[in-house]
């Protein structure tokens, strides 16, 4: 497998693509998706999970999510799991906001001419609702969602961005809160950059060596700013 990221790192304006999660990276919204995952749990009569387990689910598909973080769960109750999830977090999630200076910043990458793109763990309906709410929609050339291709960590969301936009993997940029992102880009060969504001801590993060970890959505633009 390539090791771009040295490489990456070290060519001026590094990027010619950049990829962001959407949950926990550019919109606020680990918190909302920890209890709807706890209420979905109380309205079919389940234990809790501890809120570190439902926080480190967060960033794969739907199904996937459910299934680790409520793994006592019996196969035929994910359909209605599923049902009491999307309940809650849809009955907010036009509440969320993204994070501060997260349209400023996207909008300025778009504005130096590189190209964007989302992976995440959302459904196409959820993120098609997020983009448009968001107002982010316009700036992004392509966008990858769990119910179309294998779930993080598996490369397919990154492969099939790259092949799409044609961009070599040593000139992608892959960024996001979780550990599920980061090692979707390792296994894609493509550069990681890390958010600890997001969903999982920055040890976790960290054990993955990303080019960086950034506590504040003002470092994030700041770094790619310099770097990208």
């Amino acid at each position: 497998m390539a090791e771009p990221a040295a490489n990456a790192a070290q060519s001026v304006r590094g990027f010619d693509l950049i990829v962001f999660d959407w949950d926990g990276t550019l919109l606020d919204s680990a918190a909302a998706i920890v209890s709807s995952i706890l209420a979905a749990c109380r309205d079919l009569g389940l234990p809790e999970p501890p809120e570190s387990r439902a926080r480190h689910v967060i960033g794969l598909g739907l199904g996937d999510a459910l299934r680790h973080a409520v793994p006592e769960l019996a196969e035929r109750d994910y359909p209605r799991m599923v049902e009491r999830y999307r309940h809650h977090y849809l009955s907010r999630d036009h509440e969320l906001t993204l994070f501060p200076g997260a349209f400023a910043m996207i909008e300025a990458l778009a504005a130096r001419g590189r190209m964007l793109a989302v992976a995440t763990g959302k459904s196409r309906v959820g993120l098609d609702r997020a983009l448009d709410h968001s107002g982010l929609g316009p700036f992004f050339h392509a966008t990858r969602c769990a119910d179309e291709c294998f779930s993080k960590p598996h490369p397919a969301m990154l492969e099939q961005l790259m092949d799409e936009l044609g961009v070599l993997r040593e000139r992608v940029l892959m960024v996001g809160d979780t550990t599920h992102d980061l090692l979707m880009a390792k296994n894609a060969g493509v550069a990681g950059l890390a958010v600890s504001f997001g969903a999982h801590p920055r040890e976790v993060l960290e054990a993955e060596a990303p080019l960086a970890c950034l506590d504040t959505p003002q470092a994030l633009s700041a770094w790619l700013h310099a770097n990208a």
